[in-house]
C-alpha cells in the first residue's frame, strides 16, 4: 500500500487531472482495471460509494445527489470493480487485498483530491471503512444501512451470498440470483465481489478518530445494529430515517441530515 501511495503521489505531482465540473470518465487503477466515474458540481469534494448489486447511477435517483450539489459539494461517484461500466475480472485476486478501496484512493490522486469526505451506503459502508484505515485525506464519513455484522470475516451473510452468486442452491436468495439473471449484471464478478469483501475489525474501527455519521433507515437491521457500529468510533453520531435497507438512502431526510453533519 506504501509503494502505491507513493507512487500516486508522484503521479499527481508530476501533473494529473484536476476533477472538472460535470466530467465523465475511465481511470486505470493500480493493476489495470478501467474505473468509471464522474465528477458533477463544484466545492468541497464528497465520495459517494455505492452498495451491492448497483452501481454509481443509483445515486442519481436519491435526493442526496441533487441537494449535495445544491449545498456546494462536488459529488464524486464510480462504478466499484465488477459492477457498471468498470471493468469486470474472473479473477478472485482481482478483488482481493483492498482492490476496492485502492481504485477509489488511486482515482481521487489521479483527480487532485487533497481532503475528502466520504460516504458509503451498504456494501459501500464496508468499503468506506476501510477507506478510513488506509486514507489519511478523509475530513468526515458516513456509513449508511450497516450495522456491526461485516466485522466478522467469516459473516455467515457473505459467505451465503457468495455461494449462492456461485451456483450453490440457496432457496432464500433465489430471487436475488434470478435478478442478477435477468437483470444482465456479472453474476461471476459479483460472487468475486462477495468472495473477498473486505471486514475491519471492531478494534481497528476503535482508532479511528474522524468524525463519523451512522445513518440507517428505522426498518433496517440486515446487518446488524447500527447503534452498536457507533459506539465503536470515539466521534460518531447515530441517526435514523424511515425507510428499510433499499429506500431509506433515496430519501429527502436521508439528505438533510447527511448534509446537516458535514456543515457541522
Amino acid at each position: 500500500m506504501k509503494q502505491l501511495i507513493t507512487h500516486l503521489t508522484a503521479l499527481l505531482v508530476a501533473g494529473s487531472v484536476y476533477a472538472q465540473h460535470d466530467s465523465t470518465d475511465y481511470f486505470t487503477s493500480f493493476d489495470g482495471t478501467k474505473i468509471y466515474y464522474e465528477v458533477k458540481g463544484t466545492g468541497k469534494p464528497i465520495l459517494l460509494v455505492h452498495g451491492f448489486i448497483v452501481n454509481s447511477s443509483t445515486w442519481k435517483k436519491a435526493a442526496l445527489y441533487t441537494s449535495l450539489q445544491e449545498a456546494g459539494y462536488q459529488v464524486i461517484t464510480a462504478d466499484l470493480r465488477g459492477n457498471g461500466k468498470s471493468d469486470k475480472p474472473h479473477e478472485a485476486a482481482a478483488y482481493a487485498n483492498d482492490a476496492e478501496a485502492k481504485d477509489l484512493i488511486g482515482l481521487l490522486f489521479h483527480l487532485g483530491i487533497k481532503k475528502y469526505d466520504v460516504l458509503g451506503y451498504s456494501r459501500g459502508s464496508i468499503i468506506t471503512a476501510r477507506l478510513l484505515t488506509l486514507d489519511k485525506r478523509i475530513n468526515k464519513a458516513i456509513l449508511g444501512g450497516m450495522g456491526t455484522d461485516f466485522t466478522n470475516p467469516d459473516w455467515p451473510r457473505r459467505i451465503m451470498f457468495y455461494r449462492a452468486l456461485s451456483g450453490d442452491s440457496i432457496p432464500e436468495l433465489k430471487g436475488l440470483v434470478e435478478y442478477v439473471q435477468k437483470s444482465g449484471l456479472d453474476q461471476t464478478a459479483l460472487a468475486l465481489l462477495q468472495k473477498e469483501q473486505p471486514s475491519t475489525s471492531k478494534e481497528t474501527l476503535a482508532t479511528i478518530k474522524k468524525p463519523i455519521l451512522v445513518i440507517c433507515g428505522t426498518e433496517d437491521a440486515d446487518s446488524g445494529s447500527a447503534a452498536d457500529l457507533a459506539k465503536l468510533f470515539p466521534r460518531a453520531t447515530l441517526a435514523s430515517v424511515p425507510g428499510n435497507h433499499n429506500n431509506a438512502a433515496s430519501s429527502q431526510q436521508f439528505a438533510n441530515v447527511v448534509i446537516e453533519f458535514l456543515k457541522r
